[in-house]
């Protein structure tokens, strides 16, 4: 999963759902989660379609703007009505599956997750640009490397 959609779909798939998982869900909720994941699977589609074109266009193929609309297009119509989807079809009815200590304990599990993320993310800058510098000091002190 790429950052932003561990983010997001991360805490939903990676926590709430294999909690939800174990429980005796009703037909209708076991279903609207089975329709979540595949959402979340077209989501990543799209915007995976949606980076390969960024980076088409910004190499130089003019014709990759319209897989960037297309792409973005898609997006801003899929993901109001899954959000909506989420909150109010899923999300809040599924709360009554676990006890107020079940759902404070997932609380908890969804802010390490987020510190961990956020940990992961400022690592991932300071490995970068130590990489930076240490490919620039070799540039500077390699003469062949020019």
């Amino acid at each position: 999963m790429k950052p932003a959609d561990r983010t997001h779909h991360g805490k939903e798939e990676d926590i709430l759902f294999r909690e939800l998982g174990g429980r005796g869900l009703s037909a209708e909720h076991r279903s609207m989660m089975i329709t979540l994941i595949e959402e979340h699977k077209i989501a990543r589609r799209v915007v995976g379609s949606l980076a390969r074109a960024r980076e088409e266009y910004l190499g130089g193929n003019q014709r990759a703007i319209e897989e960037i609309r297309g792409s973005l297009k898609h997006l801003a119509q899929f993901y109001p009505a899954h959000i909506e989807k989420e909150d109010k079809q899923f999300f809040y009815p599924c709360m009554e599956y676990f006890t107020t200590e079940e759902q404070d304990g997932m609380l908890e599990e969804f802010r390490e997750f987020d510190r961990s993320l956020i940990h992961e993310k400022y690592q991932s800058v300071v490995d970068g640009l130590e990489n930076s510098a240490v490919s620039a000091s070799f540039n500077r002190s390699n003469p062949l490397s020019s």
